[in-house]
């Protein structure tokens, strides 16, 4: 029963949201994230308790306010996640303000191909999107299994809408795929914040223990494809702003698990500027550092992940 709600729920999201004008679904979305945020259910209570270590000087009251800055944000995502497929290329083309966007388009040029890790900041998917039709840049990406079935398809049509390549997230087979693109000079992009599996790279997030995925780093070593960190953040105008950080080098020397060691924790620090720059617009409600992880059955090797 409760895939079917969900499922349902998505549904009408998609079905709904789009039709309505977007002052009005904005408005909509700002309000179902109040009301959420007022009844302090497990995910709001597991994003405060996440947005304790972004910014530990925070109070009690500070906390509360940030966590329903957040909620909107996570709101916003949706509501915008919902209407994307009705967007002209020229209200997508106006959504997002990159920076630094040559390391990508060298890294594409020179046919090195590249991996843009990026945290779960602000809107993954519109920045997808913009990628696509304004660069003109096709990219694969990983996505979550989600029960029930059908809603994992609808996903996977909403993402390929936007000129993604989808690949389900089925481990070593994944991996192998976005090696592949990559050896051809194309691009992949992963959301790498968050390690589904107990096979994570060990890193220090914000001065606590974590699990962040090794495949950025794998991908990075095994194909030469430029590992490029990813920032993107909600600006106060109805724009999103984002910034490609510079190639993080390989290591020279060590063992293969040392340098995909050393070169997550670059990843897990770039991550770490960027949400604390912007910790309204990290949409982690889930549990993320080891203290607060239960033991979990080993799987295999994760890529990285693009989910809802």
């Amino acid at each position: 029963m409760r895939e079917r709600l969900a499922d349902l729920g998505y549904q009408l999201g998609w079905s709904t949201v789009k039709r309505l004008p977007e002052p009005v679904a904005m408005s909509l979305g700002r309000r179902a994230a109040d009301r959420t945020w007022r009844r302090r259910g497990p995910r709001v209570r597991q994003l405060e308790a996440n947005l304790a270590r972004v910014v530990p000087e925070a109070d009690e009251a500070e906390l509360r306010a940030l966590s329903r800055a957040g909620m909107r944000s996570y709101l916003r995502y949706w509501t915008e996640s919902f209407r994307l497929p009705v967007w002209s290329r020229e209200r997508l083309g106006a959504s997002l303000r990159l920076e630094d966007a040559h390391h990508l388009t060298d890294a594409v040029a020179s046919k090195r191909g590249a991996v843009l890790a990026l945290p779960h900041l602000a809107n993954w998917d519109l920045a997808g999107g913009w990628l696509a039709s304004e660069l003109g840049i096709p990219f694969t990406t990983v996505a979550e299994r989600l029960k029930p079935e059908r809603l994992f398809d609808r996903f996977i049509a909403y993402r390929e809408s936007l000129g993604m390549e989808v690949v389900a997230h089925d481990g070593g087979s994944a991996f192998g795929v976005l090696a592949r693109r990559l050896r051809a000079g194309g691009v992949v992009a992963l959301v790498a914040d968050r390690d589904l599996s107990a096979s994570g790279v060990p890193v220090t997030f914000f001065g606590e223990a974590a699990r962040m995925p090794a495949g950025p780093a794998l991908l990075a070593q095994q194909t030469g494809a430029a590992l490029l960190p990813v920032r993107l953040w909600y600006d106060e105008t109805p724009v999103m702003r984002g910034r490609v950080g510079a190639p993080l080098p390989v290591p020279e020397d060590g063992t293969r698990a040392a340098r995909t060691a050393a070169m997550t924790q670059a990843l897990a620090d770039s991550f770490a500027e960027a949400i604390a720059d912007h910790p309204q617009d990290w949409h982690m409600l889930q549990r993320l550092w080891t203290a607060d992880l239960a033991p979990r059955p080993a799987t295999a090797e994760p890529a990285g992940e693009a989910r809802p």
